[in-house]
Parts: structure tokens; C-alpha cells; sequence
């Protein structure tokens, strides 16, 4: 510690330095004391490249299509083709159990305890019938008809829930029915879970009503599962099973309908169904926008009403739900084939077999008029090659569309995503319910089961983007967002929407044109 100054020596230091032992320090220039060293370089602070994730959706193989379209395209035998499968639960609403088993490795295809729930109530149904002529050749093959109490619902959920020999289990939801034309030339998707691991002994794990947490979305699961057990036991020994496993890992929320009446405002503890669900899961989703534009693309449309109340009031409100824009002046597409689409799909006029709406009476032309406005065509080609906008080809064209999705795009340019949903609910009362006369209550027809994830689930700082023939997004681009997330599209962008003279594509209208394999569509 330097003394107070003025106790300091009034004769001056002197220092002996080189060749000038007397030289005065003080007296010298600052500038020839300091080191001649030059200065460190400065460097420039790069901004750290984004992660990049993969989407958490994929589109199924498509046989008839180059290799170039089937990247990162998931087929049945990858779902169950490995060996260490233990068990399999197979929901869905149309099965061919022997394109079924013939999916799961031949080492262990009469190990495999499989569980078929389907929907066929009905004794004398010939669905029903032939499932039991099937599954006689089958002892490992357990069927189960799902409880329906709504006599227009259908058991429409499409899902498989895995249990493995390494102790893990996984679900997978999707889009498609358990039949090989569906896995074969037809536009779908899936999601599958990542691995779940057991819980260890003596383990107990936090609970959480957090929407698109893996303990949330477990709860939901189970509370699907336990609705098929309202009048026998079915489910439960499923139920008891998936208690076991961590899904803390999974990012994602579960969007279902289980069919019968539900209050509105339920406790946040239990599961909403149908859009009450929807809208319940899209209140804890930030968007980026006032003014986004939100699309239905579905491969059904049923007798909505001659008006548009119910799609604009019930269903497109539910989907205008977020957690932190309340007048959100969204604009809404529905991306549905026409019959030149179809026509021109693989399986021509045949792929439209699993694609419906109706416009012949004159409450369905009323339908159609007030939704004509809002239909966008299902491939690309509509639009003019010498569109100022370049067209994004998801590769999916001429595989007509089977799959079922609801994106909430942050704007028109359609370059960022706010939440994707893949599911098997169309565009329908049935699957998404109606509010009874009392309007307290919803009342849901069908089994329904869909998956929604949307960017904050992966952190903070994260976007998700569509991608085209690919699940992940490029590497290259001018995002500054820590985490980049892909979301793979089914459809090309930008959207092209009906001309005067489009109609959708109606599976009870009969057509003359022959479609490219030669054929007709008659009825």
C-alpha cells in the first residue's frame, strides 16, 4: 500500500535500467514503457450455427415413387420389424390381419402377443366376421370390439403401442388403416415416441398437468385407454403395463375423442376430448402472429350443416385458440383433391375409394358453396410454371392423400410454423364433436387419436419450419433461432386455391374421363 502522498520522499526514485543506470522513469513518455508486444488480435464473435432437428413427423414409404421422394419415409416392416418386439396393441378402424403379421420379423411373428381392438359392434357384420376367419390362423392374435355407444361413431383411432425384450416401450400414432393399400401408394404420416424406459424399483416420478410434457401426455394416454373399459375390461392389463414406463421424453400432446358426452370446463387434471381437447391444448401454444394462416388438409368431409356455423363457430374457433393472442384474425385452407387429382394419383380413380365428400343434394351443393372459397388443390400443378413464388415440392403429388393434418402456419409466406397436428380426425361432427342443446356439453361420435407439437417444446429460442422430401431442415438460411425443428409437409407450398371450375373429388359421383391407367369411375 502506497503511502499518503505527502509522506512520500521528496528526492526522486532512480532505477537502474540498460545502458542509462540513472534514467528517470517518471521523466520518460508512457509510450516507451509499455510493452512493444503487439495488441491480441480481436476476434469476431460467430454466431453458433442452429441445432437442427429432425421433424417428429413422418411420411410413410410410397412404392410407386423414386427414391428421391421415399427419404427419410418410414414403412411398416421399419415400424415392427424388429425382433425384440414382446407384444403389440393394434388400433385401428380396417384391418388385414395377415398384411399385419406378415410386417413383424418372421423370427418372432408367432412369439408376438397381438392385440387387435376394432369397432365392428355388430355380430352379423361381415368386418367382424372376417377379422374371427382371419385370426384363427393366428394363436397369438387377440381381438377386442371397441365400446360404442354413439351409433354413428366409428373407431377411427390408428395407433400401435410396442412393449420390447430391452425393456423399452414406444406408441406410435398415425394415419393409416392396418390394410396394405393404405401403406402402398397413399399419402400418410406417423409419429412415433422415442424408446420409454422402465421406471426403476422404488423410483416414484413427478407428476404434471404441464400441456406437451411426457408426464401430461401419459396421463392423457391412459385416460384414452381406460374409455374402452366403460362397460368391460379391456384395456386395463394395457394400462397396467404402461404405468411402468418413463415418458418423460416425449414432447408432444395427445388431441383425442373417445365417443360420448363430456362437460366443457372440466378440471385441468382430467382430459378434454374432441375440439374441447383441441382447444385446451392450443391454450398453452405461443404463436407468432395476428394474422396466420391456419390449414385443414383431411381426406373426408361430412354433413357439416347447411350453413357454416359449425366449422366456423365450433371447430375454426377452436383451432384460433393461443395462449397469448385472443383476437387472432387467422385465415383458413382446406387442401382436398379434386377428381383430376385423383385421377391422376398412382392408383388413379382407385385411391379415391378412401377420399369422401358429398355434393350432390342440395343441402351438400349449400355445404359446398360456403366451403368452396377456402379449398386449396392437393398437388402443386394447378398453379402456373411461370408463378413468381417457386413452388416447394413435397414429393407427394400423385400419392393421394390419406393422411389428415392441421397446421398453423405463422403467415402467409408460410416459412414458419406455429403448431402441427397429425391425426386421424377428419373434417366431421363425428370426430370432433358438437355442443348439446345445454351448451355446456360436448357430444363426441367417434374414437379419435392425434398428436400435436409445436416449437417451444424443443427450448427456448426455437422455430420449427415446413420441409420438403426430407425431414430435417437445411442446414443454410438466414434463421437466428438456437433450435431449428423440421415439420414434414405432406402437400406442396405455396398453396393453390380452387379455381371457378374445380370440384372436389366425390366418391359417389361417377366419372367418364378415364383416369391414366385407362379406367372409369362409375357408382
Amino acid at each position: 500500500m502506497e503511502e499518503p502522498s505527502e509522506n512520500r520522499s521528496r528526492k526522486r526514485r532512480k532505477v537502474t535500467k540498460g545502458d542509462n543506470p540513472e534514467t528517470d522513469l517518471t521523466d520518460l513518455p508512457r509510450t516507451l514503457l509499455s510493452s512493444v508486444s503487439p495488441p491480441p488480435l480481436r476476434r469476431v464473435r460467430e454466431t453458433p450455427a442452429p441445432k437442427i432437428m429432425k421433424s417428429p413427423f413422418q411420411l410413410t414409404w410410397i412404392r410407386d415413387l423414386p427414391a428421391a421422394s421415399n427419404v427419410d419415409a418410414v414403412s411398416l416392416k421399419d415400424i415392427l420389424g424388429d425382433p425384440l418386439i414382446s407384444e403389440c396393441w393394434e388400433f385401428n378402424y380396417l384391418h388385414d390381419l395377415d398384411f399385419l403379421m406378415d410386417a413383424f420379423d418372421e423370427d418372432v411373428r408367432d412369439l408376438v402377443k397381438v392385440h387387435v381392438i376394432h369397432g365392428f359392434w355388430k355380430q352379423e357384420d361381415s368386418s367382424r366376421q372376417n377379422l374371427k376367419l382371419q385370426a384363427e390362423k393366428y394363436p397369438n392374435i387377440t381381438l377386442h370390439t371397441a365400446f360404442m355407444p354413439e351409433m354413428f361413431g366409428t373407431h377411427h383411432s390408428k395407433m400401435l403401442v410396442l412393449m420390447r425384450h430391452d425393456a423399452t416401450a414406444q406408441v406410435i400414432i398415425h394415419t393409416a388403416n392396418m390394410i396394405a393399400f393404405d401403406w402402398t401408394n397413399m399419402t400418410q404420416a406417423a409419429w412415433q415416441s422415442p424408446r420409454l424406459p422402465l421406471i426403476p424399483d422404488g423410483v416414484i416420478l413427478p407428476e404434471s398437468n404441464l400441456m406437451g410434457s411426457g408426464p401430461k401426455f401419459k396421463t392423457d394416454l391412459l385416460n384414452y385407454f381406460r374409455a374402452y373399459d366403460t362397460k368391460r375390461t379391456m384395456c386395463k392389463p394395457l394400462i397396467a403395463e404402461l404405468l411402468k414406463y418413463d415418458f418423460s421424453a416425449i414432447r408432444a400432446a395427445l388431441v383425442a375423442s373417445v365417443p360420448g358426452k363430456q362437460d366443457v370446463e372440466i378440471d385441468a387434471a382430467k382430459t378434454a376430448w374432441g375440439w374441447s381437447g383441441l382447444k385446451k391444448v392450443l391454450q398453452y401454444v405461443q404463436v407468432q402472429s395476428k394474422e396466420p394462416d391456419i390449414v385443414v388438409q383431411i381426406s373426408s368431409i361430412a354433413t357439416l350443416g347447411g350453413t357454416d356455423k359449425w366449422i366456423e363457430k365450433t371447430l375454426f374457433k377452436a383451432l384460433n385458440t393461443s395462449k397469448n393472442i385472443s383476437n387472432s384474425k387467422a385465415k383458413f385452407h382446406i387442401v382436398f383433391p379434386t377428381a383430376d387429382e385423383v385421377r391422376r394419383s398412382l392408383n388413379g380413380y382407385q385411391s379415391g375409394s378412401a377420399i369422401h365428400t358429398k355434393i350432390q343434394s342440395a343441402a351438400q351443393a349449400k355445404q359446398l358453396q360456403y366451403l368452396k372459397p377456402i379449398f386449396c388443390h392437393w398437388a402443386g400443378d394447378a398453379q402456373a410454371a411461370s408463378a413468381s413464388t417457386p413452388i416447394s415440392d413435397a414429393g407427394r403429388k400423385r400419392a393421394a392423400p390419406h393422411i389428415k393434418t392441421y397446421v398453423r402456419f405463422s403467415d402467409k409466406s408460410h416459412s414458419s410454423i406455429d403448431w402441427m397436428l397429425v391425426t386421424s380426425a377428419n373434417l366431421s361432427k363425428q370426430a370432433w364433436g358438437e355442443a348439446t342443446n345445454s351448451g355446456g356439453e360436448i357430444r363426441v361420435c367417434s374414437y379419435e387419436i392425434g398428436v400435436m407439437v409445436w416449437p417451444e417444446l424443443y427450448g427456448e429460442d426455437a422455430t420449427m419450419v415446413p420441409t420438403f422430401k426430407s425431414d430435417s431442415p437445411p442446414a443454410h438460411g438466414d434463421l437466428k433461432n438456437k433450435i431449428v425443428i423440421g415439420a414434414r409437409m405432406p402437400y406442396d407450398l405455396p398453396l393453390t386455391p380452387y379455381g371457378k371450375d374445380d370440384e372436389p373429388w366425390c366418391a359417389s359421383a361417377s366419372y367418364t374421363e378415364l383416369d391414366w391407367l385407362g379406367q372409369q369411375w362409375n357408382t
